[in-house]
């Protein structure tokens, strides 16, 4: 099973405990962008029995604790008082948890903490570590799954894994999986608790080994502040004390083997696996004051802005937000006629056929894929260029909270030089030492950029491809030098690209316009840009200029 197979099944095991028993579980993290992984992971969901009620940060609290109701007020001529999202248990879908303010973080952590059976689910959409579901939050519910990565094809149904070899008292679980905590450096009394509710939401009425290593795994993993070493139990002891002498308890040594049914040592081994990578220096880190003007208390803005679409007709149900002017528009035209039939009000006539509610268009980020001819005797002039352009990218994409990824095609292959980044010192660094030179593979190139936006719009980004070559294909995808099966294959990739409909562009830099190259950028349906001895400036604002 991969990696990200493994990750998926152990999602889907979190959605399980938490359909078993949503209110001592409180909820879960999924950290995802828009996409098909992420929509698999939210069908699931209906597993819940409670009604799901969406939000957003930026919610008002007479929709969320209840309050007037202003389409009935209107309409009625005195005060109709509507109930909030969490008057009934339900469970709460918050969209854009990285933009989670602080005062909403401390009202749903009120409502948790409150038992009335709420169950919260956040929607992680944030695009670095910085942009993450606050902390708060994060320490009140049970599981956080990290859905980046994963394949759409690696959304496999886990087994079910019911096995009750051998049977562990709830006594003796609790215990282990506090002492667990410990070793990992989890000081919440919350994390062993939530374990164990995890544990005993597997649908029988034992617990099992196989019940604690899965609730380890799915509480304890996002929680974890160190690595245990392999010497603990001097750290579970009191302040000043010492281990006790063994020598006096030689008897007892077999009795206590043999009570000691819990295995500590595949908890840990099993917890362990899932730790984050750079957990050391995570905690290293922490704590230390951090440079810039942003301070305690600065909103980071996330990687999504929501484009305003006109209004529409609708009602105020909790989730809609209402446009006061386009409302005042709509009901002005009846003023007249409603003041006949009402002689007796004097404010507005305002119906509920009159209310607007505003609209957003959500859009994903954007992938540029850099595919730059890295072959020929002029090819360090070139790839200076390009390197120079997809820093200027770079910086502006960063602005747009886009990515950037970068292909050099040379020799008989193609190779991924910079995976989907916005990091401008990883984008320097990458690009310090570019090979050159070799052949034209270039429907190797076309394939690998393929390849890559494929992968990039299942994880919900928007990717386009830009081509920057400067002369016909000489090797094919087989490796052989043959031109005339080169220009086919490329043809070819070209046509496969624009059946994926996959944006592109390509950039001539050659020394005069290529007619070869002009075909192709008529095959693959994208703009030709000829632009004879470019450099950086050019070519980065040819592309953004097709983009736009």
């Amino acid at each position: 099973m991969s990696e990200g197979a493994a990750r998926w099944v152990l999602a889907c095991h979190a959605v399980e405990r938490l359909s078993q028993n949503p209110a001592d579980l409180k909820g879960m993290i999924i950290r995802a962008r828009v996409g098909q992984v992420r929509d698999a992971l939210l069908d699931r969901l209906d597993t819940l029995t409670l009604p799901v009620r969406k939000i957003h940060p930026n919610i008002p609290d007479e929709m969320l604790f209840g309050g007037v109701d202003l389409a009935a007020t209107l309409s009625a001529g005195q005060v109709i008082h509507a109930k909030g999202i969490i008057n009934e248990p339900c469970v709460i879908l918050l969209t854009m948890g990285e933009r989670c303010p602080h005062d909403l973080t401390a009202k749903l952590g009120q409502i948790l903490d409150a038992d009335k059976g709420h169950c919260l689910i956040v929607l992680d959409e944030g695009a670095c570590e910085d942009e993450a579901c606050p902390a708060p939050l994060v320490e009140r519910l049970a599981f956080s799954v990290d859905l980046d990565g994963i394949e759409r094809t690696e959304t496999i149904t886990p087994d079910d894994d019911h096995s009750n070899d051998d049977d562990i008292s709830y006594a003796d679980a609790l215990a282990a999986l506090t002492c667990l905590a410990a070793r990992f450096g989890i000081d919440s009394l919350r994390a062993p608790w939530l374990a164990l509710k995890t544990a005993e939401a597997n649908g029988e009425d034992t617990l099992s080994s196989r019940d604690l290593e899965l609730a380890g795994q799915l509480v304890f993993a996002h929680r974890a502040t160190q690595i245990p070493t392999d010497d603990a139990s001097e750290h579970l002891l009191p302040p000043g004390e010492t281990p006790p002498n063994n020598q006096d308890n030689e008897g007892d040594e077999d009795t206590s083997a043999q009570d000691m049914t819990l295995p500590e040592e595949m908890l840990i081994a099993a917890v362990q696996a899932l730790l984050p990578d750079g957990l050391l220096d995570a905690v290293q880190n922490k704590g230390k004051a951090t440079t810039g003007s942003g301070g305690a208390g600065t909103r980071k803005k996330g990687n999504r802005r929501g484009r305003p679409l006109p209004s529409r007709p609708g009602r105020l149900d909790g989730r809609n937000r209402i446009d006061l002017v386009a409302t005042l528009r709509a009901a002005a035209p009846w003023q007249t006629i409603r003041a006949r039939s009402r002689p007796d009000w004097a404010g507005l006539h305002i119906r509920p056929s009159d209310i607007r509610v505003k609209r957003f268009e959500e859009r994903s980020d954007r992938l540029l894929i850099f595919t730059v001819d890295a072959s020929g005797s002029s090819a360090m002039a070139r790839l200076g260029e390009a390197k120079g352009a997809v820093e200027l990218l770079l910086a502006e994409a960063y602005a747009r909270r886009d990515h950037v990824a970068l292909v050099a095609f040379r020799g008989t292959d193609a190779e991924l030089l910079l995976p989907p980044t916005r990091s401008l010192v990883q984008t320097k660094r990458r690009l310090a030492a570019l090979p050159g030179g070799g052949g034209t593979p270039l429907a190797a190139g076309l394939r690998t950029a393929m390849d890559i936006g494929r992968l990039a719009r299942g994880k919900g980004l928007s990717p386009t491809v830009a081509l920057l070559t400067d002369g016909r294909a000489n090797i094919a995808l087989d490796g052989e030098a043959n031109r005339a099966q080169a220009g086919e294959d490329a043809e070819m990739m070209g046509r496969c690209i624009r059946a994926e409909a996959l944006p592109a562009i390509l950039v001539d830099t050659g020394n005069r316009p290529t007619p070869a190259l002009r075909n192709l950028a008529g095959v693959m349906d994208a703009p030709y840009v000829a632009l004879p001895r470019a450099d950086a400036q050019r070519i980065s604002s040819a592309v953004s200029d097709a983009m736009d």
